[in-house]
């Protein structure tokens, strides 16, 4: 195995460094790659996550699955980004220095923007290497994803690959252009999306779902057994489509029911008001399903998106 120009023999482990930009200073920006090569051949996970800068819960779970040594694989290889956007993550901002979304950026080019330019090498010399991927995601602008796991329900594997990692919600969502799952998808890796929580923000609940997935992935593709406990106390509810509540007028804003509760057609979920205690409109479920996902900002504007509600998908379907 060759990575990054240097080869990687069975039983070892390094650290090297995807180059691909510099500061206005000339030094170097350096993205860590942690490998681990087993003694015998396997499959090749890859753990990434800071695809978004500001979006600080992935990389918290790799930190903690690094720091408890659980990357090192009996079988196969484990490779580990923690942060891929080292800029944003610097900058402690979702965006790349040219104002680019790196996740509408791939599969990239070699003479195109700083982010076309960062999918294009990690899509050279990462990409070819993995078998499966997990790409770790919080919610943005305040709102706050409740555990789960995105993938297209019509890839088999993946829908199976996503129950092991046994998450509370399991969303059907289509392939975005010019997106690091699109670009995977098109070259035959299984990659599952997490998300979870929300932007700029460490919460523990999060974290040890994502870190409780990845050791459930590993085992299952035979790679290693951990000896804490995985078992699965739950069975994921799974989401074909889900339906975003808006804000009726500008205003404070605060939701009544707890991210990740059931709820029901008319229940009141949250309302809005002004400063001056003139009006109070309630916000009703438009629909029975689930909250998957909740702007946690206190004010907001008429139409912005503030809950997202999920229809559960019944068994027989």
């Amino acid at each position: 195995m060759v990575i990054l120009g240097q080869e990687i023999l069975p039983g070892k482990s390094v650290q090297l460094n995807l180059d691909v930009a510099h500061l206005h200073t000339r030094t170097p920006i350096l993205v860590p790659v942690i490998v681990e090569r087993a003694k015998i051949d396997g499959p090749t996970v890859l753990l990434m996550a800071g695809l978004h800068g500001d979006e600080i819960n992935g990389v918290e779970i790799i930190r903690r699955f690094l720091r408890k040594k659980l990357h090192k694989p009996l079988i196969g290889t484990i490779i580990c980004m923690p942060v891929f956007n080292i800029f944003g993550f610097l900058n402690v901002q979702r965006e790349l220095p040219d104002g680019r979304d790196l996740n509408r950026s791939f599969p990239g080019s070699p003479k195109g923007s700083l982010a076309s330019q960062f999918a294009f090498h990690f899509m050279k010399e990462i990409a070819p290497h993995c078998d499966y991927i997990i790409d770790f995601h919080t919610g943005a602008s305040q709102r706050n994803n409740f555990p789960q796991i995105r993938c297209v329900f019509k890839d088999e594997e993946s829908v199976e690959l996503a129950k092991v990692f046994n998450p509370p919600f399991i969303l059907h969502s289509n392939l975005i252009p010019k997106t690091l799952r699109e670009s995977m998808v098109k070259r035959k890796k299984k990659i599952l999306l997490f998300e979870g929580g929300k932007s700029n923000s460490i919460e523990e609940q999060v974290v040890e779902e994502g870190l409780n997935g990845v050791k459930r992935i590993i085992a299952h593709l035979g790679m290693r057994n951990y000896k804490y406990d995985i078992t699965k106390d739950r069975e994921p509810i799974f989401f074909e489509e889900s339906k975003w509540m808006r804000a009726p007028s500008s205003g404070m804003f605060q939701a009544l029911m707890k991210n990740g509760s059931a709820v029901l057609k008319g229940d009141v979920i949250g309302i809005v008001t002004d400063p001056y205690g003139n009006y109070e409109k309630k916000i009703k479920a438009t629909q029975n399903g689930y909250i998957i996902c909740s702007n946690e900002s206190p004010v907001v504007y008429k139409g912005d998106a503030i809950i997202n509600i999920a229809k559960k998908i019944k068994k027989e379907e």
